[in-house]
């Protein structure tokens, strides 16, 4: 790359002239306008034609639409849309051709849109395409046994699409997702990619974290990204029920993580009761287990105890979580709002728990 020569930009779309460096990672780029644009050089590449490979017509943002707001695509069509009202979608960056592109690539990824105040914000989800095939994809999650489409389309090369916008109280519906894929080309010879059916377990508690969304080269901002696919391959996950889990991790390392007891106690005078939740008050040890393992096995706990009283009206259970990022107190939250409706849930006295329990009442 030398002053004079034309380049294209990867990441986004367009392009211009070089008119100068500054040191050797920044390149200065003159587009059409003559506005003089300052890019990183990894993000710019040669080309030998007039002609820039991407499509050249805009799209005036409409208000409040969030897809525009982080310069994306209007978002795929939303499975039951009504099928007369035409649909186009419109992709953020089509550059040409790579060599790299020709394995396929593909990533599921999630953003807040505000990180300022993450335990309130709501969320954006894309699909990114970094290769040089089109992609026929349909975005699924599961409820059970049973499947829902949440966005289908089309889904051009080296592009990301705009799929939902979503809040905390939809992060279960989320947990369990799949992405159907058929790569191919348009007017031109291709390899052929078999059609793929990804699923993937989405670690919800990863959105109560902001370190988590990570720079990447995709987005402005951190995301927090899930791969699909790799090179070619798909990405394989093993998929269980909460009881084959349970017993997995117990059995995993047969006497190193043998449970304890079960913490519950009746509180004198009173039908209360209290059921602790610290990951060391329910197992002798966490050996093999990571956050998400510790986080399912306390709810596998939480669900046990209610089944176990739902019988009992009127009765008091409190859930002594403790108080840290309020990841586990939220989750109880929605685990009694979602499967047991009729129960009510409200924090526990702060005189004698502070902020690290939760009360629930059977109805």
């Amino acid at each position: 790359m030398k002053i004079g020569d034309k380049v294209r930009f990867i990441y986004e779309k367009g392009g211009g002239v070089v008119t100068g460096f500054r040191g050797k990672d920044i390149v200065l780029v003159e587009d059409a306008d003559g506005f003089e644009i300052p890019m990183q050089v990894r993000e710019c590449v040669a080309v030998n034609t007039n002609e820039y490979n991407f499509e050249k017509k805009t799209v005036a943002p409409k208000e409040n639409d969030k897809a525009v707001k982080r310069n994306a695509p209007i978002p795929a069509k939303p499975a039951g849309d009504d099928d007369d009202v035409p649909f186009e979608p419109v992709v953020t960056y089509r550059p040409m051709e790579r060599p790299e592109g020709e394995r396929l690539n593909v990533h599921l990824a999630f953003l807040p849109l505000d990180e300022k105040s993450l335990s309130n914000s709501r969320f954006e989800a894309y699909l990114i395409n970094d290769s040089n095939y089109v992609l026929s994809f349909t975005y699924l999650s599961a409820s059970g046994r049973s499947w829902s489409v949440r966005a289908n389309g089309i889904l051009e090369p080296n592009s990301k699409m705009f799929l939902e916008e979503f809040g905390r109280e939809e992060l279960n519906d989320i947990e369990h997702v799949c992405v159907q894929l058929l790569p191919f080309k348009e007017k031109k010879p291709f390899a052929l990619k078999p059609a793929m059916n990804i699923e993937r377990r989405i670690d919800t508690v990863k959105f109560y974290k902001l370190h988590l969304f990570r720079e990447n080269p995709f987005f402005d901002e951190g995301a927090l990204l899930y791969d699909l696919v790799v090179d070619d391959k798909p990405v394989k996950e093993i998929f269980t029920d909460a009881e084959e889990v349970q017993k997995i991790i117990l059995e995993k390392k047969k006497g190193d993580a043998q449970p304890r007891p079960q913490q519950q106690k009746i509180t004198k005078g009173s039908d209360i009761l209290e059921v602790d939740l610290h990951i060391n008050e329910l197992l002798e040890t966490t050996a093999g287990m990571n956050s998400f393992d510790m986080l399912n096995y306390q709810l596998d706990v939480v669900r046990k105890t209610m089944d176990e009283n739902l019988k009992y009206k009127g009765k008091k259970i409190v859930f002594i979580h403790g108080k840290g990022e309020g990841v586990l107190r939220n989750a109880i939250s929605q685990e009694i709002r979602r499967k047991y409706p009729r129960c009510l849930s409200q924090d526990a006295s702060f005189q004698k728990y502070g902020f690290g329990a939760t009360m629930v009442i059977i109805k």
